[in-house]
């Protein structure tokens, strides 16, 4: 096999595979996160090495698996860690995984795993530990459990790739020092983690839906994730209004997938979109969750407003037949329970469509401004799109290159630069 190719096939099985190998050795080493990862990417660079020279196992998964339990093993041997909790762990690792167990249910409550049947959920679920703020946790989720890496999560959260390199250390350093014991919470405990767990497979979702670099506008295997973490954690907690919320919108926005790039893989921005392209099932059964979420007591949250919206899309016969009135309202009261500038600039889209560009422009503004999105492309972007339709190109094709030059995905930015040629 040539060598090229091998890594290819490396890339592919890593990117299957790779969580489920950090959620089985965690629960192996004990939650030490700082140990697993180092044994996993042990595993990957073996991979590179021996698969071009050997070709590729019969089960690459479980060749994967059993080389970063043997790296495990290696670095407790060979390191400083001769203490009674690492003595304890590789006799475990030497021992490895009884056959008749599931790889993670075999170190942790068994009354609680019954209702957490999917280990990769276990792992973010006991990963959202109240001893973490919130983001720490939810950027520590992201890398380890998730696998995304430091600039996507950093888009992510709207900052710097130091700062968030930080809070994953210091999540790794603050967990180890507590000698805390990953375990999974009982359904009294879930509660105070759910919204952190759910902010995790929305990044998730959202990484897949929109790719931060590489020559790939969508990434389907961290969207198909998400969808299968946000039906388990539905599933789980029925009367939770925001899982059900979650759980309609990434299933709405994922119905469109499918219209959302052409046959080269170019962006389709969603006034040019083929409706029929669009999973009418996937979109039924998320509005039957929208409108379970709904009828339950309270108000709507962040994630089940976000739903309202894609179904107003989703219910439109055509881009112009689209409610864009009742859009930039829901917006609007997205920004009263969940004020963000984010948010604030996909209310100045539904504005632009609604009242025209003058006063989504003043929006725009005044994000402007307030720096919170220097460096997001999707600002300049929004404004290019109100300065063309008002008639001003060149400062749109401006806005256009300003776009293309902070974007990092491959596709994105051809597509913003075609633009701005346009424009």
């Amino acid at each position: 096999m040539r060598a090229g190719e091998a890594r290819t096939r490396v890339a592919a099985v890593w990117r299957v595979e790779s969580r489920r190998i950090v959620a089985s050795l965690t629960r192996v080493l004990g939650g030490d996160l700082g140990l697993t990862e180092d044994a996993a990417q042990d595993a990957l660079v073996a991979a590179l090495e021996t698969w071009p020279r050997d070709g590729v196992p019969a089960n690459p998964g479980a060749w994967l698996q059993a080389t970063a339990r043997n790296r495990a093993l290696d670095r407790i041997r060979h390191g400083q860690m001769a203490t009674r909790r690492h003595a304890d762990l590789a006799r475990e690792l030497e021992r490895g995984p009884a056959p008749e167990q599931d790889e993670m249910a075999a170190a942790i409550d068994e009354r609680a795993a019954r209702d957490i049947d999917d280990e990769v959920l276990r792992l973010i679920f006991m990963s959202c530990h109240p001893a973490l703020g919130r983001e720490v946790r939810v950027a520590l989720c992201l890398r380890s459990v998730a696998g995304l890496t430091t600039p996507e999560i950093a888009r992510a959260f709207l900052v710097s790739e130091p700062t968030v390199a930080q809070r994953i250390v210091r999540a790794k350093r603050t967990l180890r020092e507590r000698e805390v014991e990953f375990e999974v919470p009982g359904p009294a405990e879930r509660p105070a983690r759910v919204g952190a767990v759910l902010e995790v497979i929305y990044l998730i979702f959202n990484e897949g839906y929109a790719a931060t670099s590489g020559d790939r506008l969508l990434r389907r295997d961290l969207c198909r994730e998400a969808q299968r973490l946000g039906r388990t954690v539905a599933a789980l907690m029925p009367d939770e209004p925001e899982a059900l919320g979650l759980l309609a919108l990434i299933e709405l926005q994922a119905s469109r997938l499918g219209a959302r790039e052409d046959e080269m893989g170019d962006p389709v921005p969603l006034d040019r979109q083929d409706r029929a392209r669009w999973d009418r099932t996937l979109i039924a059964h998320a509005i039957g969750v929208l409108e379970r979420a709904e009828a339950l007591p309270g108000s709507l949250g962040p994630y089940g407003l976000q739903a309202r919206i894609a179904a107003v899309h989703a219910r439109a016969a055509g881009f112009e037949q689209t409610d864009w009135r009742r859009i930039a309202d829901t917006y609007l009261a997205l920004a009263g329970i969940s004020p963000s500038p984010v948010i604030e600039l996909n209310r100045a889209v539904a504005v632009g469509r609604a009242d025209g560009p003058g006063p989504a422009l003043e929006i725009v503004a005044g994000l402007e401004a307030g720096g919170e999105l220097a460096g997001y492309h999707l600002l300049p972007a929004v404004r290019g799109d109100l300065l063309e339709r008002d008639g001003r190109s060149e400062e749109a094709a401006e806005a256009f290159e300003a776009a293309a030059e902070l974007c990092k995905n491959e596709r994105e930015r051809d597509f913003l630069r075609a633009r701005a040629r346009s424009a």
